[in-house]
């Protein structure tokens, strides 16, 4: 599901300085898997998910998601490639405040073209499964953080994506909504719906989940691999 090769990574700072977030980084994650990236600030866990997500490329190595080439993509092909077969849910749930929760669920499918009562009924089925149901006619600003948070991952997984990639996903809840959150992504594995990457900086939310690496330094630390 997930190849990447010799993968370097590397960012101009203000003071002009080059700072490298990946060097010769490789990883391997099989189709179905759940995985948590740990790992200090600064280590490469978000360069890695903006590679896997196609919202940034290599300076070097290759990256190959589900069959896509996405280090030699085109901006076509990466664009084609985030719209159907990647989901991202970021610490801040970067909702729509004027839409329900229903609407920025099915937003995604209308956006691509699919007909408004579909996408209201796709919309309305991942609402069930986060288990906000009831909650499909409210606004955002009307709900709590971790309903607003299962929103987030309702509508990363409404177009039926092959891959979901976190960001710190529960950074922003108290223990109790995350828990909710973790529960949620535990159901999304469990249902074999999409190959999930967590990246977190919790060792208690990381011990949930079934594969962790720790990444250090721009690659994997050593012994950083557990499943």
């Amino acid at each position: 599901m997930i190849r990447l090769r010799q993968v370097s990574r590397a960012y101009r700072e203000s003071s002009g300085a080059r700072a490298r977030a990946l060097e010769g980084f490789s990883l391997d994650l099989a189709a179905g898997t759940m995985t948590a990236i740990t790992g200090p600030s600064g280590c490469g866990k978000s360069t890695l998910l903006h590679l896997l997500g196609a919202l940034d490329q290599p300076d070097e190595g290759t990256v190959e998601v589900a069959g896509v080439a996405l280090h030699s993509a085109s901006e076509a092909q990466r664009t084609r490639y985030r719209r159907e077969t990647v989901g991202i849910v970021f610490q801040f749930f970067h909702l729509l405040p004027g839409l329900t929760l229903l609407e920025n669920v099915s937003l995604p499918l209308v956006l691509a073209g699919v007909g408004r009562g579909a996408a209201r009924a796709r919309g309305g089925e991942l609402l069930s499964l986060a288990g906000l149901e009831e909650k499909g006619g409210r606004l955002p600003h009307e709900v709590s953080g971790g309903e607003l948070q299962r929103a987030a991952v309702a509508r990363a997984l409404v177009h039926r994506p092959r891959l979901l990639l976190a960001d710190e996903p529960t950074g922003n809840l108290d223990s109790a909504n995350a828990a909710r959150v973790m529960a949620l992504f535990q159901e999304v594995h469990r249902s074999g719906l999409a190959t999930i990457v967590v990246v977190t900086h919790s060792a208690e939310i990381a011990a949930q989940i079934p594969g962790r690496l720790a990444m250090a330094d721009g690659g994997l630390a050593p012994g950083g691999a557990a499943h």
